[in-house]
C-alpha cells in the first residue's frame, strides 16, 4: 500500500507532529515556526551537500518504492521519520573520529552546547532553537563542557592573579 504525502508534506515548513502512536506531517503550529534559519556555511557547504548524493542514491536504489515526500531527512525510501528511524547524517566528523550514536534531536542539544562554547549569548540561542523561554535553553538543551570548566577558572585565575584584578 503506498502512502501518499498530506498536503502540508511538499511544503518546506511541515513538521513532524505524533498523534498518539502515529506521526504524521503538519503545518507549524504557531506563525513563528515558519522562519528561516541561518546556518554555518561549512554545513550547507559540505555535509547536507554530501547528504543529498547520499539520498540521491537512495532514491535510485528504491526504484519504484521511493515516496517523493520532498524531505531533508527521511528514511530509504523517501518516507518521513520517526524517531525510530530518524538517519542522523553522518557517524564521524571532519576529522575521521567516530561519534556516538545519538538521536535526531539530540542534535539540538549539541548544536546549543557548541554555540554556548563559541560565545553566542543565551537569548540567539534560545530564539534559535525557538524556545519560549531562556531557562529551557539554558538548563534542558546545553551541558558544561569540560573546556567550559577550564575557560572559568583561567578567567578567575586572570582576575586573582596580581595585578590582573580590575581598579587596581
Amino acid at each position: 500500500m503506498s502512502h501518499q504525502p498530506s498536503s502540508a508534506a511538499g511544503s518546506p515548513t511541515a513538521t513532524p507532529a505524533r498523534r498518539g502512536t502515529r506521526y504524521r506531517l503538519e503545518p507549524p503550529k504557531t506563525a513563528k515556526g515558519r522562519r528561516t534559519i541561518p546556518l554555518p556555511d561549512v554545513l550547507v557547504a559540505t555535509a547536507l551537500r554530501e547528504h543529498r548524493v547520499r539520498q540521491v542514491a537512495e532514491r535510485l536504489a528504491a526504484g519504484a518504492a521511493w515516496q517523493d515526500w520532498d524531505l531533508v531527512f527521511c528514511t530509504t525510501i523517501g518516507t518521513r521519520s520517526t524517531p525510530g528511524t530518524s538517519p542522523v547524517p553522518s557517524r564521524t566528523c571532519s576529522s575521521g573520529r567516530a561519534l556516538p550514536k545519538i538521536r535526531f534531536h539530540d542534535l539540538r542539544h549539541s548544536a546549543a552546547t557548541f554555540i554556548v562554547v563559541q560565545g553566542v549569548d543565551p537569548r540567539t540561542i534560545m530564539e534559535t532553537l525557538e524556545h519560549s523561554q531562556i531557562a529551557i535553553t539554558m538548563n534542558t538543551y546545553t551541558r558544561v563542557l569540560p573546556v567550559m570548566q577550564r575557560d572559568a577558572a583561567d578567567r578567575m585565575d586572570a582576575v586573582l592573579s596580581v595585578g590582573a584584578v580590575p581598579g587596581s
